[in-house]
């Protein structure tokens, strides 16, 4: 069953809020509505079509058995953003994006291997057991060091389906990457933005937490339907 975007919910969350008209990206026009005390104002029938558009897009990718990146680095969406990747099992980035991130596999792969490494010592008391007291807390700060900075992508493996960004402008570098490696994204792009650049627009107000909030709920459910595919395939099979 798809999900149901109601568009009496985006409007109270005030996802039409755009930012001041004198900060406009013109390539935005097609998605803007009007304008409101110097400020534009978002056409929700758009994000509406936008998000019918990317939602399956994104069930459909996750049945496939591929995963999705969640990416907010934005500080007053790094926490919505994480609890909503976990939610469903999800890799994301919340703190800065490292470049390299998704096209330098090498140096990736390296810093995934150490932290595993570490992590796998610390827990079964290797490290404990070789080294002195002050030693080993100097491991666990490296290993939280290294959580900070990759610590949401340990879990990505294999071919990334799609990525999702909250802030087209703040994740650039997010955005980039992914359309250098011709992975699909998905993402809220406020008035101020390029749309051209991004596969799946969802105009939208990218500050305002509590239309972020109410974006990821439908991305959230919209990767557990197609997780909910794949589970129920696997049960098929082993019928």
């Amino acid at each position: 069953m798809a999900v149901t975007v109601d568009i009496k919910a985006l409007l109270e969350a005030g996802v039409h809020f755009g930012h001041k008209t004198s900060r406009w990206h013109p390539k935005m026009a097609p998605y803007i509505h009007s304008k409101r005390q110097e400020s534009h104002i978002i056409d929700l029938v758009k994000t509406v079509e936008g998000l019918e558009v990317a939602l399956p897009f994104i069930t459909k990718t996750v049945a496939s058995g591929k995963q999705v990146l969640f990416v907010g680095t934005k500080k007053q969406a790094k926490d919505i953003v994480k609890a909503a990747a976990e939610k469903v099992n999800q890799p994301f980035v919340t703190e800065r994006w490292i470049g390299g991130m998704l096209t330098n596999v090498a140096t990736m792969n390296t810093q995934m291997k150490k932290l595993r490494d570490l992590e796998t010592r610390m827990d079964s008391g290797d490290l404990e057991k070789r080294y002195s007291k002050l030693e080993v807390q100097r491991f666990q700060e490296e290993i939280d060091e290294l959580n900070g900075k990759y610590g949401g992508i340990k879990t990505l493996s294999g071919k990334l389906g799609a990525v999702i960004v909250l802030d087209v402008l703040t994740d650039a570098n997010a955005v980039k990457e992914a359309k250098t490696l011709g992975v699909p994204v998905v993402a809220v792009v406020d008035t101020n933005a390029d749309p051209s650049v991004i596969d799946y627009v969802i105009p939208g107000n990218d500050d305002a937490i509590k239309g972020l909030q109410l974006l990821l709920d439908y991305f959230v459910a919209a990767v557990a339907e197609g997780a909910g595919s794949v589970k129920k395939a696997d049960v098929e099979e082993e019928k």
